[in-house]
């Protein structure tokens, strides 16, 4: 039993890790203390040039050990051979959370993303939502941009003051919110985001522009609303349809 418990209090404390690389971003981290580090990586191939004697310099005052690994081991470390740059560093995301966290809430509003991939917009969604009063975001790990130093400048460092929860596939976390109302974004639905109910649980499930929403997780919504548009444009980006939900009352 003990075991068990030992094993399940790890998995947790791993999948709230998150995998940053690159010389400039691992020196931000480094800066922040209020970043916890779990882990700084770097290949033993690096010269040590002006970044890679700050990167040393700041772990040391901080007192993080460094573990040294070939090139090919570091990119299977950082997941990107080509952007590295012979540092990758483990954090703790405090505000990452599994979705099924979702379900002990008493009361929510979440905007939830299906198939946004462009890691630009999945920043500036999670910037538009840490602004707001919305209380999270449901970030599935297949078919979405992946948390990156792309996703972190986007965001201008608001990455880790709103609660993301992850799951696999959104169509798995939505079947299990039953008591929620869930809201599809869609340019056909015949009632506006300004004529909603007013919902102790509401999730808005935004997708991305190209596709949309998948049907599986169409199948799952209890509404669609849309965004009334003028001047025959057709469509918002998502990051700005964020924006208003966010902000919406």
């Amino acid at each position: 039993m003990q075991d068990s418990q030992e094993y399940l209090e790890k998995k947790a404390f791993f999948e709230k890790l998150i995998t940053l690389y690159g010389r400039n971003v691992v020196i931000e981290v480094l800066q922040d203390d209020s970043i916890e580090i779990h882990k700084l990586h770097m290949a033993d191939s690096n010269k040590p040039d002006g970044a890679i004697k700050e990167i040393t310099a700041l772990a040391k005052k901080r007192g993080i050990s460094i573990t040294y690994h070939d090139k090919n081991a570091l990119s299977r470390i950082s997941k990107n051979a080509k952007q590295d740059q012979g540092v990758a560093i483990d954090i703790v995301a405090k505000s990452y959370a599994h979705a099924k966290e979702i379900t002990k809430l008493s009361s929510y509003k979440l905007i939830a993303l299906d198939g946004v991939q462009n890691p630009q917009n999945l920043g500036m969604v999670i910037r538009s939502c840490a602004a707001s009063q919305i209380d999270g975001i449901i970030l599935p790990k297949k078919n979405s941009a992946k948390i990156s130093p792309l996703v972190i400048k986007a965001s201008a460092g608001t990455l880790f003051k709103i609660p993301i929860y992850f799951c696999n596939t959104l169509d798995e976390i939505l079947a299990e919110l039953k008591d929620a109302k869930i809201y599809l974004l869609s340019s056909h639905a015949k009632k506006s985001i300004y004529e909603k109910s007013q919902d102790q649980k509401s999730i808005y499930v935004l997708g991305n522009e190209s596709e949309g929403v998948s049907p599986k997780v169409e199948a799952l919504c209890n509404e669609s609303l849309k965004i009334p548009m003028n001047r025959g444009v057709e469509s918002l980006n998502v990051a700005v349809t964020a924006a208003l939900i966010a902000f919406m009352k």
